[in-house]
C-alpha cells in the first residue's frame, strides 16, 4: 500500500512540473496545453487530487483563450471537456458559479459541433444538474430531450448507447417524481431494462444498471401496488451490492437502496426479518457514507422510518426518541428548496405523531400538523407525495380534534381522506388504508351527530369506488364506515403488516353498532376480530394493551347481554395480562389499565385494587419518560385524573388501609414528585461514607444536566436526554446497592410514610367518585378510617360555593359574604373536620397539639383548617388543633430532613408598583419596616425593595439567603398554573423561574400576597401553585394566602407573626412558624375581618 501511495504521490509531482514546464513554452500552444489539461482531468479521476481539477480547468480556460477561431477540433473539445471539469468541481464543491459557466460552454460546444453526441450529452448532464439544485422544470425538460437526441446518435452497438439509455432513464425518472406522469416511469424501466442487456455479467457498469432498474421497479410498486416489481426490485439490488465489496464507492448506496425496498416489503406482507435487515443496512450505509456527501439525508430518514416501524411493532421508546433525532437531521441538511425536503417533513411528523399517541403530549401533534402542512403545499396536484401528505395531514387533523374538539379540524380531515381514495386506482396497496381512514372519521362524527347529514356525499363516493356502484342507497355513517373496514380488510391479507390494524377498526365499528342496536352477531363478530387482531400482537407490541382492553370491554359487554359468567371470567382474565406488561408504560397502557379498573369498580370484581396497583406503577414509568418539564404538564394531568382519589377509595373498601397511604401518595402531585428526583437531599448518604459522598455529588451533577435537558425547549434533546437518563439510572442503582438506601426513589411504603406522622397526625382528606373518606396517620400505630358523609359531587358544589366567596372578598355587601362563608366553614365542620377532630379524640390526641391536613381533589380547594361550628360556647377547629397542611406526606418528610445551615440570612422582598399595573399597595413599605423591626435584631436581614425588586434582583437575593418575607401582588394562573407569579417591578417572577433556581439550604417563606396557594382548576391534586413551589424549591416552612388579602391585614399578621416567631432567646426557628401564625391569628380575632382572619395557611414543618 505504501508502495502505491508513493507511485500516485511521484506521478502528480511529474504532472505538475510538466505543466510548469508548459506553461514556460509558447502559450500560443492550444493543443498542448488542451492535452496537458486531459491528463490532468484523467488524474483526478483516479485519484482524486482535487489541485488536478483546478489546474486541468485553468490549462482549458487558457487553451481556449488562445485557440484560432478555425481551430475547430481543439476548440470543441476544450470547450466540452472545460464544461465536464466545472461539473466535476460542482459536484465537489458546490459553487453554483462553475455550474452556471459549464452550461454555458456546453451549449458554446453544441452550437460549435451540433451533431456530436457528446455534445448533447455533455449540456444534459449539466442541465440536471442545475434542475437538482433548484427544481426548475424547464431545464429538465430540455435535458430529457438532449439526452433522447444523443440517443438517437448511438445505435445498437454503439459502445456508449448503455451510458445514455441510463441517462435518459435516470432523468425521466426525475421528472415523473416531480409531475407524476406514468409514462414517463415506465418508458424509464424499459430503457433501464433495455442497459441491463448491454451489461452482461463482468461488465464494469453492470451493478449501477442493476441498482437503476431495481429503483425504477420499486417506485412504480409505490405507484400502483404490483408486488412482483418489488420482488424483483429487492433480489436486482442483492445483485448489485454483491458486485460492491467493502471499498468500493457506491456500496452505500446499495445498502440505502436494498433497505428501502425490505421495508417496502415489510408494510406490504408484515415480515419482521425485512425489517430488521432494513435497518442493519440503513446503519451500515451511514457508517460508510462519505463525510460531508449532500445526500447524507436520505440514509438518516432511511434509518428514521425503519426505526419508527420497529417501534410500531415493538414498543421500543428508544427505537422512536432515535428516530425522531435522525429526522431532524435530516431534515436540517434538506433546506428549503431541496427535493426531498417534503419527505423529511413528513417523516418528522410522522415520528412526532407516533410520539404523541406514546406520551400523550399536544405540542408533539401540533408539531405534526405543521410538518404536515408545509409538506403538502410542496406537493402540488400530480405530485408523487400528494397522496402520502393528504393523508397523513387528515390522520393528524383527526387525531387532534379526538383531544380538543374543534369541529373544523375533524371537517377538514373528511374532506382530505375523501380525496384520497378517488386518486388511487382500486388494486392499489394504500387504498385499504385510505378506506379505513375516512372509514374512522365518518365513524367518529356519526358519534359525535348521530344523524347522516353532509357526509352523504362523500360516503356515496367512496362507496362507488369500493362497489364500483353507480347508484345504490346510501345507509347510515356507521353502516358505511363498517362496509369501508371490510373493504379495508379484504385488501390486508393474513401476513400484511397492517392487518391487525384493520382487524380492529372494524371490530370497533360493529362493537359501536352492537352497543347502539343490540345485535349481538355483531358483537360476536367483533369479538372474533378482537381475537384475531391480539395473535398479531405479542407480548411487547406498542398497541398490546390497547387490543387486550378492547377485547375485554367487548366480552363484558356481551355478557350483560347473555348473563354469561364465562365472559365476564374470560374479560377479567384478559385484563389480568395487563399487570404482566414489563416495558415503559405509555399512555395506551395507562388508560387501558385504568378501563380495567374502572370496569371492575362498576362490576365490583375483585381485581379492582391489582388494576388500580397496576395503574400507579404504569404512571410512575409514563411520567419518568415525560420528565417534570412543564411542557409536559398537560400530558401528566391527563394521565393522573382521578386515578390516585380512586385508587384510596378502592384500598379503604377492601380494608387496606396501609395501601390507601401508599397509592394515594404514588398519583398526587406527581409533577413536584418527579422534580424532587433531581433535588433529594442526599446529605445521609454524603455523610455515609467517601464512597457515598462521590455517589451523592455524581447524582446531584446528572440530575442537574437531565434537569436543564428536559427544560430546554428551544431545541430537540433525544439525544443527549437519553444518554444523560442511562447514566442517572446507573448511578441510582450503584445507591441502591447501599447499605440503607434500597429503596432511593422508589414509592415510599407505609412505614416510611409513616414518619410524616412523627410530630403529629397528618390526615389525608379524600373526595373520590366511589366515597369520601380520611384517614387519619399516627406515628406509632396503623391509620385510623374515618367515614366522611358526603359524596364528591356534593365536595365540588361547596367548593364551587366557597370559591365564588373568595372572589368576592372585599364586596360591599360585607355583612352578607360573612354569612355565606361562615355556612361553607359550618358545612366543613358537621360533614368532614367534625368526625375527624372526633375521631382524634378518641386516639388520645391531644388539645393544643399540631395536625397536618393533606387534602386530595376539591377539598384542596376548601379551608379545612377554619372549619367549625361558629355557635357559642362551641369550639371551633382552631380552638382544638393548630393546623398546618402538606400536599404530600413525602414532602413533609423531606421538609424534616433537611439540614439547616450555621449561619443564616433574612431577606425582605417588597413590589409596592410593579410596572405591570394593578392596584398600588401601600402598606409593603411599612410592612417590610415591621419585618425589619423584628428581625434585624436576631438574625442578617436584607431588605430589597422598589426599583431594585426585579425578577433577577429576587433571584439573585433569594440564592443567597435562607429566610423570605415577600410582599406584594400575587398573580394566579389557574389555566396555566406554572404562569403564575409574584409581579415584581419588571415583570413577573413565575413558578417555572423559581423551580429552576438552585437555592442553598432554604428555610422559610413568608409570601404576603393574594392567591399564593390557588392552583391548577383542573387537576388541583397537583399543587401547582406558587406557595408549592416555594416549598418543593427547598422552603421547609412557607405562609401563602387561599384568596385576596387585605394591604393593611397583610402588615398587621405580619407583626403579630414575627413578634411570636422570635423565641424568648432571640432565635428563629422555622418549625415555629405554624404556632406563630395562630396566635397571630387569635391576637388579631377581634380586629380583622373573619375571612381576611383564616385567608393565611401554614405549609410544611
Amino acid at each position: 500500500m505504501g508502495q502505491v501511495q508513493s507511485t500516485m504521490t511521484n506521478n502528480v509531482e511529474r504532472r505538475h512540473g510538466a505543466v510548469s514546464q508548459a506553461c514556460s513554452l509558447d502559450m500560443h500552444r492550444s493543443t498542448t496545453l488542451y492535452n496537458l489539461a486531459n491528463l490532468l482531468r484523467v488524474g483526478f479521476q483516479q485519484c482524486g487530487v482535487l489541485s488536478d481539477l483546478n489546474k486541468a480547468i485553468e490549462l482549458y480556460q487558457t487553451a481556449l483563450m488562445i485557440c484560432p477561431p478555425d481551430h475547430s477540433e481543439v476548440r470543441y473539445s476544450s470547450l466540452k471537456n472545460l464544461a465536464v471539469s466545472l461539473r466535476d468541481r460542482f459536484e465537489q464543491q458546490g459553487v453554483l458559479s462553475d455550474l452556471d459557466e459549464a452550461i454555458k460552454h456546453s451549449r458554446a460546444a453544441l452550437a460549435l459541433c451540433p451533431h456530436r453526441f457528446t455534445s448533447f450529452n455533455t449540456l444534459a448532464g449539466c442541465l440536471v444538474g442545475k434542475f437538482g439544485q433548484w427544481g426548475v422544470l424547464s431545464d429538465l425538460d430540455e435535458a430529457i430531450e438532449h439526452y433522447r437526441a444523443a440517443l438517437a446518435l448511438c445505435p445498437l452497438g454503439h459502445p456508449h448507447r448503455s451510458e445514455f439509455l441510463n441517462n435518459l432513464a435516470s432523468s425521466l425518472i426525475y421528472r415523473f417524481r416531480q409531475q407524476g406522469v406514468l409514462s414517463d416511469l415506465s418508458e424509464a424501466i424499459e430503457l433501464f431494462r433495455a442497459a441491463l442487456v448491454l451489461h452482461p455479467p463482468g461488465h464494469l457498469h453492470r451493478s449501477i444498471s442493476l441498482n437503476n432498474l431495481a429503483s425504477s421497479l420499486q417506485c412504480r410498486f409505490l405507484q400502483q401496488g404490483i408486488l412482483s416489481d418489488l420482488d424483483e426490485g429487492i433480489e436486482l439490488h442483492r445483485a448489485a451490492l454483491l458486485l460492491r465489496p467493502p471499498g468500493h464507492p457506491e456500496r452505500f448506496k446499495s445498502f440505502c437502496d436494498l433497505g428501502c425496498a425490505l421495508r417496502a416489503r415489510f408494510k406490504q406482507r408484515g415480515v419482521l426479518s425485512d425489517l430488521d435487515e432494513a435497518i442493519d443496512l440503513s446503519r451500515a450505509a451511514l457508517v460508510i457514507y462519505p463525510p460531508g456527501h449532500s445526500g447524507k439525508s436520505i440514509p438518516l430518514s432511511n434509518l428514521a422510518v425503519c426505526l419508527r416501524d420497529r417501534f410500531e411493532q415493538r414498543g421500543i421508546l428508544s427505537d422512536l426518541d432515535e428516530s425522531l433525532e435522525l429526522h431532524r437531521a435530516a431534515l436540517v441538511l434538506n433546506s428549503s428548496d431541496h427535493l426531498s425536503r417534503s419527505t423529511s417533513l413528513n417523516n418528522l411528523a410522522a415520528s412526532l405523531q407516533s410520539r404523541f399517541r406514546q406520551q400523550g403530549i399536544l405540542s408533539d401533534l401540533d408539531e405534526a400538523i405543521v410538518h404536515y402542512r408545509a409538506a403538502l403545499v410542496l406537493c402540488p396536484p400530480g405530485h408523487p407525495e400528494q397522496l402520502a401528505s393528504l393523508s397523513n395531514l387528515a390522520t393528524g387533523l383527526q387525531i387532534r380534534f379526538t383531544k380538543r374538539g374543534v369541529q373544523s379540524d375533524q371537517d377538514e380531515a373528511i374532506e382530505l381522506h375523501r380525496a384520497v381514495p378517488a386518486l388511487l386506482p382500486l388494486d392499489h396497496p394504500n387504498r385499504s388504508a385510505s378506506l379505513s381512514n375516512l372509514a374512522l372519521s365518518l365513524q367518529s362524527r356519526f358519534k359525535l351527530r348521530g344523524v347522516p347529514s353532509d357526509l352523504d356525499e362523500a360516503i356515496e363516493r367512496v362507496l362507488c369506488l369500493v362497489f364500483e356502484s353507480e347508484e345504490r342507497d346510501v345507509p347510515s355513517d356507521l353502516n358505511e364506515a363498517i362496509e369501508l373496514h371490510r373493504a379495508a380488510l379484504m385488501l390486508r391479507p393474513p401476513g400484511h403488516s397492517d392487518r391487525s390494524g384493520s382487524l380492529i377498526n372494524l371490530a370497533i365499528s360493529l362493537h359501536i353498532r352492537f352497543t347502539q342496536w343490540g345485535v349481538l352477531s355483531d358483537v360476536d363478530e367483533a369479538i372474533e376480530h378482537y381475537q384475531a387482531a391480539l395473535m398479531l400482537r405479542p407480548p411487547g407490541h406498542s398497541e398490546r394493551s390497547m387490543s387486550l382492553n378492547s377485547l375485554a370491554a367487548s366480552l363484558l359487554d356481551r355478557s350483560k347481554w347473555h348473563g354469561l359468567s364465562s365472559d365476564l371470567d374470560t374479560a377479567f382474565g384478559i385484563y389480568l395480562q395487563l399487570s404482566e406488561v414489563s416495558h415503559a408504560a405509555s399512555r395506551n397502557d395507562l388508560y387501558a389499565v385504568k378501563s380495567w379498573a374502572a370496569s371492575a369498580e362498576q362490576l365490583e370484581h375483585d381485581s379492582a385494587l391489582l388494576a388500580y396497583q397496576t395503574a400507579l406503577r404504569f404512571l410512575d414509568k409514563l411520567v419518568a419518560v415525560l420528565s417534570s418539564s412543564s411542557h409536559h404538564f398537560d400530558a401528566v394531568r391527563e394521565a393522573t385524573s382521578s386515578l390516585a382519589m380512586d385508587a384510596f377509595s378502592c384500598s379503604v373498601r377492601h380494608g387496606a388501609l396501609t395501601t390507601a397511604v401508599e397509592l394515594v401518595e404514588q398519583g398526587r402531585a406527581v409533577f413536584w414528585t418527579q422534580l424532587a428526583r433531581f433535588r433529594t437531599p442526599l446529605d445521609e448518604l454524603s455523610a455515609s461514607s467517601d464512597t457515598g459522598k462521590a455517589l451523592a455529588e455524581e447524582f446531584k451533577r446528572l440530575s442537574f444536566r437531565l434537569r436543564d435537558a428536559f427544560e430546554d425547549s428551544t431545541q430537540d434533546r433525544t439525544s443527549q436526554i437519553r444518554e444523560v437518563t442511562a447514566q442517572w439510572n446507573d448511578v441510582v442503582s450503584r445507591i441502591r446497592m447501599r447499605p440503607d438506601f434500597s429503596r432511593f426513589l422508589l414509592p415510599p411504603l407505609f412505614s416510611d410514610l409513616q414518619k410524616a406522622a412523627e410530630e403529629g397526625p397528618v390526615i389525608i382528606v379524600n373526595a373520590s367518585q366511589y366515597s369520601c373518606d380520611a384517614l387519619i396517620i399516627l406515628s406509632a400505630q396503623d391509620p385510623v378510617h374515618v367515614p366522611l358523609d358526603i359524596a364528591r359531587a356534593d365536595v365540588s358544589e361547596l367548593s364551587s360555593e366557597f370559591q365564588s366567596l373568595a372572589e368576592g372578598v372585599g364586596s360591599s355587601d360585607h355583612q352578607l359574604g360573612l354569612q355565606k362563608f361562615v355556612s361553607v366553614l359550618r358545612k366543613l365542620w358537621l360533614h368532614i373536620v367534625g368526625p375527624v377532630v372526633q375521631a382524634l379524640k378518641e386516639s388520645n390526641v391531644n388539645r393544643g397539639s399540631r395536625i397536618w391536613w393533606c387534602p386530595t381533589a376539591e377539598f384542596t380547594l376548601l379551608p379545612l383548617h377554619a372549619a367549625g361550628p361558629y355557635e357559642r360556647k362551641r369550639s371551633n377547629l382552631s380552638h382544638i388543633y393548630i393546623s398546618s397542611y402538606t400536599p404530600t406526606l413525602a414532602t413533609l418528610i423531606r421538609a424534616r430532613r433537611q439540614v439547616s445551615r450555621d449561619v443564616q440570612h433574612f431577606v425582605a422582598i417588597g413590589q409596592a408598583n410593579p410596572d405591570i399595573g394593578g392596584k398600588e399597595l401601600r402598606c409593603v413599605a411599612p410592612e417590610l419596616a415591621v419585618v425589619a423591626q423584628h428581625i434585624a435584631p436576631v438574625m442578617s436581614f436584607t431588605s430589597l425593595a422598589d426599583s431594585h425588586a426585579t425578577v433577577q434582583g429576587a433571584l439573585d437575593v433569594l440564592s443567597q439567603n435562607q429566610w423570605l418575607h415577600l410582599a406584594c401582588h400575587g398573580m394566579p394562573n389557574r389555566q396555566q398554573p406554572f404562569e403564575s407569579s409574584f409581579a415584581m417591578r419588571d415583570g413577573p417572577l413565575m413558578i417555572k423561574d423559581i423551580v429552576r433556581s438552585d437555592w442553598q439550604s432554604p428555610e422559610f417563606a413568608f409570601l404576603s400576597a393574594c392567591h399564593t396557594t390557588v392552583g391548577d382548576e383542573k387537576s388541583p391534586d397537583e399543587s401547582i401553585h406558587l406557595a408549592a413551589a416555594m416549598q418543593f424549591s427547598g422552603f421547609r416552612s412557607v405562609i401563602g394566602s387561599m384568596w385576596s388579602v387585605d394591604d393593611e391585614v397583610a402588615r398587621q399578621m405580619a407583626s403579630a407573626f414575627y413578634s411570636n416567631l422570635v423565641d424568648s432567646s432571640g432565635r428563629l426557628d422555622c418549625t415555629r412558624a405554624a404556632v406563630a401564625l395562630h396566635k397571630a391569628v387569635k391576637t388579631l380575632r377581634k380586629k380583622v375581618p373573619l375571612e381576611q382572619q383564616i385567608v393565611f395557611v401554614h405549609i410544611g414543618v
